[in-house]
């Protein structure tokens, strides 16, 4: 299936959906520079020469090793000009024969398509290669000298063209195909338990947390170019932009609005990079983690000030953790909005599962629900459910998923997590 957001929609502001004649013309017009997931070419793909590789089975390989990415034949590679094929040219089936016949393993979510101008005088041919989550892929050939001993090698996109892995490169790509395939849950509960840790050690009252975890389905390999620290800091500003005007009125800025101090300056991490309001001691504790294989992590305590100027907070207090109702819902919507950030930024094509749950730094203390009633006032509702664990609560995230359905995941989030409470309030 062809995917709906790619290095030609981010450049031309286009928002996910297919890609058109139009807008590969416009993006060979403003001479988009190729990229490790953008390859202009200016002929059709040709069978190879004896003695050979595959041209196409490699560069096809090399896009699906690294993080996806778009071959386009009829643009030229040097100047970006579009001189077009001839769409009688095209042949579709030998193409995918050719993949299937010189790269293992198979892949299956390889489309060709034909884009014709709306006149129909210009058209180009469209590779969409995804990113594989059974790389690395090996490409097989004959050589020369031995036309009776094939060799395989496995291409991956440097940049603006392809390389060759060395042993250490194989090694580690294996690793991380049989790493996702057998360790994906245990995966999962490593970064919550880490981030669990992160947040509760220096926190001097018992306090009830937010932490979620969302992970693409194929997640990009360490082979794709990291993210640098400037990225990271336009994902977070994006994501919390993307809801500012909705959250003019609200009692509870979300933690995106609270990580605005650090967002100028994030930190490095074991391949990722940290936004911590921890260290300062000041406010509401935040953390957050951007991970360069397309994971994030988003904790924040909800207990802060959830009880403010309450008559008699300190004795409710003491009867439980207090889990501040109007702030989980910033939390499960500006998560939404990161993810979606992240994934527009590193394109990623897959669909990304998301995890919340809200964890106690203290084992069997009843969790206690304040709300916030029209006129600002917190109270604890007398109907509600103080559960001493919340079970985790999942939902999915498309690329190409819009405001509409962002907001429907984060009160899938929301309502998940509130009805364990015994109440189902909305967003």
């Amino acid at each position: 299936m062809a995917r709906s957001w790619t290095r030609l929609h981010e450049h031309l502001g286009v928002p996910p959906g297919p890609l058109t004649f139009d807008m590969v013309a416009k993006a060979a017009a403003e001479r988009l520079a190729e990229s490790d997931d953008l390859d202009w070419k200016e002929q059709l793909p040709q069978p190879p020469r004896e003695g050979r590789w595959n041209e196409l089975a490699k560069d096809i390989a090399a896009m699906a090793n690294t993080r996806g990415g778009l071959i386009i034949f009829g643009v030229r590679d040097t100047t970006c000009e579009l001189v077009g094929i001839d769409p009688g040219d095209v042949k579709i089936e030998q193409y995918a024969q050719w993949v299937r016949n010189h790269v293992q393993p198979y892949l299956p979510d390889l489309t060709f398509d034909v884009l014709s101008s709306p006149d129909g005088t210009r058209s180009v041919l469209v590779a969409d290669i995804p990113a594989s989550p059974m790389a690395p892929h090996l490409v097989y050939g004959t050589a020369a000298r031995d036309k009776d001993q094939q060799a395989a090698v496995a291409p991956y996109r440097d940049r603006d063209h392809t390389a060759w892995m060395a042993e250490h490169q194989l090694e580690r790509a294996y690793r991380d195909r049989f790493t996702r395939a057998q360790h994906a849950d245990d995966d999962l509960q490593q970064l919550v338990d880490h981030a669990r840790e992160t947040v509760t050690f220096q926190q001097e009252e018992v306090s009830a947390w937010f932490i979620a975890v969302a992970r693409p389905e194929r997640p990009l390999p360490r082979t794709a170019a990291r993210m640098t620290r400037q990225d990271a800091t336009a994902i977070v500003t994006a994501a919390r932009g993307r809801f500012g005007q909705q959250r003019t009125n609200r009692m509870s800025p979300g933690p995106l609005t609270g990580l605005e101090v650090v967002t100028s300056n994030p930190r490095p991490g074991l391949r990722r990079w940290v936004l911590s309001t921890l260290a300062t001691g000041i406010g509401r504790g935040i953390y957050a983690e951007l991970h360069h294989d397309g994971t994030i992590l988003l904790a924040a305590n909800l207990s802060w000030r959830a009880l403010r100027d309450h008559h008699n907070a300190d004795e409710l207090a003491s009867l439980g953790v207090l889990v501040q109702q109007n702030y989980l819902g910033e939390c499960c919507r500006d998560l939404c909005a990161l993810v979606l950030e992240q994934v527009r930024h590193l394109r990623l094509d897959s669909g990304l599962l998301l995890n919340a749950a809200i964890t106690a730094d203290t084992p069997n203390v009843p969790l206690i629900p304040v709300v916030v009633d029209g006129f600002g006032f917190t109270d604890i509702p007398d109907h509600a459910r103080r559960p001493r664990r919340i079970q985790p609560v999942p939902t999915t995230l498309l690329p190409s998923d819009g405001d509409q359905a962002l907001n429907e995941s984060a009160q899938e989030l929301f309502t998940d997590l509130m009805n364990q409470f015994g109440l189902a309030p909305q967003l």
